[in-house]
């Protein structure tokens, strides 16, 4: 006699909320391959222009003057030689600029952020007289170019006696309407019950900014703090017109001078150029999940 042994039927039952993760199928059409093969062969071509002018840089600061000029092209030395690293690293003047450049930028970020955060508290939280009236002119100047305002911007900085000073490169710049319309978004998704409370407990309106907006407002100043430094350290045309005083160059601009005065010295130059990047580059790779999960946040918003 032949027993059947009884199925076990509470396999195929699944219960909710246990669905287990579907996996994604791959397409399986020609035409469907195609498109997929076309995509990863254009994000290839994209990655490699992208990342080539960079990995020359790097490439060419262990190169000789002659092997960086020379033809045909080379991509790498013949021989590795570490000398320009050394010596630019060596140089009194390039780590001073260095120094003074990060202080700089530093000191620029804090500004930003402490001016156009309560620029934006104010536009965001408070009822004011012609509020609307002032937005729109704040909005309006983010589509002035700054190259038009350039000539204005140096005489008002020339009748203020701040030429050649390290004000001139902090202050006229703090104040963004980028800046104040990013992190504004960001505040007016607050509650305003936490506001409310706080009321209550008697806090005033800069108490509540200090105590509630400042300790939520981490993802806004992830990306506008980093865009701030950015922005100072890569600053080029502004501190060529105001900043006469070697002492006082920052890193851009010293690298300009590098090059006028020392044509020949290329590999010098290319290995400074990729110290004076690798702060901007090691900022980038720190930050870079805050920054591209803020951003999303945002967009979202």
């Amino acid at each position: 006699m032949v027993t059947i042994a009884p199925q076990d039927t509470t396999r195929g039952i699944v219960l909710a909320g246990t669905e287990p993760p579907r996996r994604a199928r791959l397409p399986r059409t020609p035409g469907s391959w195609a498109t997929v093969i076309a995509k990863l062969l254009a994000g290839a071509v994209f990655l490699v222009a992208a990342l080539f002018p960079l990995a020359w840089m790097v490439i060419a600061g262990f190169k000789s003057k002659t092997e960086v000029i020379q033809t045909p092209f080379q991509f790498f030395p013949e021989v590795w030689r570490w000398e320009n690293y050394a010596q630019i690293l060596a140089d009194p003047t390039f780590t001073r600029t260095m120094l003074w450049t990060f202080g700089g930028a530093v000191l620029f970020t804090l500004l930003s952020l402490t001016v156009n955060s309560l620029a934006a508290y104010a536009f965001a939280r408070l009822d004011f007289r012609f509020q609307r009236t002032l937005w729109v002119i704040v909005i309006t100047t983010m589509f002035i170019p700054g190259m038009t305002i350039l000539l204005t911007s140096f005489i008002v900085v020339t009748r203020l006696s701040m030429l050649d000073t390290l004000a001139v490169l902090v202050l006229p710049g703090a104040a963004s309407a980028g800046t104040v319309f990013f992190i504004r978004q960001f505040y007016l998704n607050i509650p305003a019950s936490l506001e409310e409370a706080a009321m209550l407990d008697g806090c005033g309106r800069f108490a509540i900014f200090v105590r509630i907006f400042l300790p939520l407002s981490k993802p806004p100043f992830v990306v506008m703090g980093i865009t701030s430094f950015l922005a100072y350290w890569n600053s080029y045309v502004w501190p060529i017109l105001t900043i006469t005083t070697p002492e006082r160059f920052v890193v851009q601009q010293f690298l300009a001078t590098f090059r006028s005065e020392r044509t020949s010295e290329l590999g010098l130059l290319m290995a400074g150029s990729v110290l004076a990047a690798a702060p901007v580059m090691i900022l980038f790779l720190i930050f870079q999940r805050q920054i591209i999960g803020n951003i999303k946040m945002a967009g979202l918003k």
